[in-house]
C-alpha cells in the first residue's frame, strides 16, 4: 500500500496494514530508520516485573527484615491459632488486648 505524506499530518499506519501485521491497540512497536527506509517491528510484551524490580534496595532490606522477624516469631512459638471459629479468634484477640494494656489506677478521694 502506498500513501502520500502530508506536511502537517502525522504518519499513520493504515488499519489494513496493522491487521496484516497482526498489531492491535496496546502493542508496542519499534521504529528503525535508515535513509529512505523506515522499518516498524513489533516488540514482544515486556515481562511482568518481579518483586526485585518493584522495590528499591532500601525497601527490599526492610521487607527482608520484617520477614525474618516474622519467621523468628514462628520458630519461637509466638503465634496464635489456628482457630476453629471466628469466635475463638475474637476471644483470643480480646484476651491479648487485655494482657497488653497496663492496669488502670483507681483514683483515691481526698
Amino acid at each position: 500500500m502506498t500513501i502520500t505524506l502530508k506536511a502537517k499530518a502525522p504518519l499513520v499506519v493504515p488499519p489494513s496494514v496493522q491487521r496484516k501485521a497482526r498489531l492491535k491497540a496496546g502493542d508496542q512497536v519499534e521504529f528503525r530508520a535508515t535513509p529512505g527506509k523506515i522499518t516498524i517491528v513489533s516488540k514482544p510484551p515486556a515481562a511482568a516485573p518481579t518483586a526485585d524490580d518493584e522495590y528499591t534496595p532500601e525497601q527490599r532490606r526492610i521487607i527482608e527484615a520484617q520477614l525474618a522477624e516474622g519467621l523468628e516469631d514462628i520458630r519461637q512459638g509466638r503465634v496464635y491459632g489456628p482457630f476453629d471459629t471466628v469466635e475463638e479468634m475474637i476471644a483470643s484477640i480480646k484476651g491479648n488486648i487485655k494482657k497488653s494494656r497496663p492496669a488502670k489506677r483507681r483514683k483515691t478521694g481526698r
